[in-house]
């Protein structure tokens, strides 16, 4: 449920849980019920669920009411039905009502009134926290799973057998913030799974699929002594796309989605270009730590609480500020200025009427440097004024480029560019 439980100053300060109710799987719309409308200002605190949770239900579901409501699968019906934006009567591969075509859960989406297209939205990421575990088994701890999967960079490039494979590593850390560093508990290979509607399930092809570890072997006693950096942030912060009724959640693009940069955690700010009436703003894919390139297909997938500020930018008071004629969506922190390239800035309308399937056989690293490349330039001629040649000189000697992702349809690279360069102005 959408709450209002108290006022910040003149901002409200909202929460929605996730539930059932509140949350969609694996797509974005345009035509998508808002589950909260808020004002320019307003903080919202967002529940986000890991899609990865059944890996192990025991510690990922049981006994958390939000988790077992949209996780519910019988052999009669599953309480969300639509995972994915493909059809509903899985009439392509049979795996389920949206054929799994995008595979995230998504909180909201949230309306915010007066952002219209032309605008820009901003997203300050006030507080992230994880979501404990709910068994009594488990208490104080929070868990989340790696799955080395077939989508991953590394897949065709094993070295031991058996090949191929898809290997499942469930993490351990601290849900009281007593320690900031999470440990690998088990792993365990995939095997085929039986779904609760009679679908078998060889890879891991659909999300949701409850996991029977009466199926697998667990490996315990893994990656001794290696602490991983916990670094929370959220793999999908998404404004809804205006091209299509139904955007599969895996793809980035202008609309930010599924971008997986680790830089977006607390304290951080996002802008998006508003492509629709109220922005239609949603989170998920949470991630409890992750590596540039995401390289085996997922980060540490660990449910989330968010808190958030919502902040409409008129399309007609940005010229000659950073977001003006903003295309796409960029990251700032505290000491930089971080622009998003993609395989393709916007696939929805470079790859016509196929976009959502071409765009898993045309990315290349070498396209998305060429948008983060060209991004960055205009960031710098139009924010800083810079002349092109001044722009380029200045990338060459000062910019990072690293790879954000390479298992999300549409690869990222992602330009980093210091304040503090800019010191010399105050001189």
């Amino acid at each position: 449920m959408a709450t209002n439980p108290s006022g910040v100053g003149s901002a409200k300060h909202y929460v929605v849980s996730a539930t059932a109710e509140t949350v969609h799987w694996g797509y974005f719309s345009r035509s998508l019920k808002p589950v909260l409308s808020v004002e320019s200002g307003d903080f919202v605190t967002i529940e986000t669920l890991t899609h990865h949770a059944y890996d192990d239900h025991a510690r990922m579901i049981a006994g958390d009411p939000g988790a077992e409501s949209v996780f519910r699968w019988t052999k009669d019906a599953k309480n969300v039905d639509r995972r994915g934006a493909g059809p509903m009567d899985a009439s392509i591969h049979g795996r389920g009502s949206g054929e799994g075509f995008g595979v995230h859960v998504c909180t909201g989406p949230v309306f915010v009134r007066g952002a219209e297209p032309g605008d820009v939205l901003e997203v300050r990421i006030v507080d992230i926290q994880p979501r404990s575990c709910c068994n009594p088994e488990f208490t104080g701890r929070a868990f989340g799973s790696n799955a080395a999967a077939w989508w991953g960079f590394h897949y065709k490039d094993l070295l031991t057998e058996p090949k191929p494979r898809e290997v499942i590593t469930i993490y351990e850390l601290d849900a009281t913030g007593g320690r900031n560093w999470a440990r690998a508990v088990y792993n365990y290979r995939w095997m085929p799974q039986t779904d609760p509607f009679g679908v078998v399930h060889p890879t891991i092809d659909y999300p949701g699929v409850p996991v029977d570890h009466g199926l697998v072997e667990e490996n315990h006693g893994i990656l001794k002594g290696v602490l991983i950096p916990v670094r929370p942030h959220f793999g999908v912060i998404a404004v809804a796309p205006k091209e299509a009724e139904f955007v599969d959640s895996i793809p980035p693009g202008y609309f930010g989605g599924n971008m997986d940069n680790w830089r977006i955690g607390k304290g951080a700010v996002m802008f998006y270009p508003v492509a629709v009436p109220g922005a239609l703003f949603s989170v998920g894919d949470p991630h409890a730590s992750q590596g540039d390139s995401e390289l085996c297909g997922t980060a540490i997938e660990c449910s989330l609480t968010g808190t958030f500020q919502l902040i409409v930018h008129k399309g007609d008071t940005l010229a000659g500020t950073p977001l003006a004629e903003l295309r796409y969506p960029l990251l700032e922190t505290t000491d930089e200025w971080v622009v998003h390239g993609f395989s393709f800035a916007n696939y929805l309308v470079e790859l016509g009427d196929k976009a959502q399937s071409e765009i898993f056989t045309k990315s290349s690293l070498d396209l998305a440097m060429r948008d983060a490349f060209r991004k960055m330039r205009h960031f710098l001629m139009t924010t800083k004024g810079l002349s092109e040649d001044e722009a380029i000189s200045l990338m060459s000697v000062a910019v990072d480029f690293g790879v954000t992702q390479v298992v999300d349809g549409n690869w990222g690279i992602h330009a980093i560019l210091k304040k503090a360069i800019f010191a010399g102005d105050e001189e």
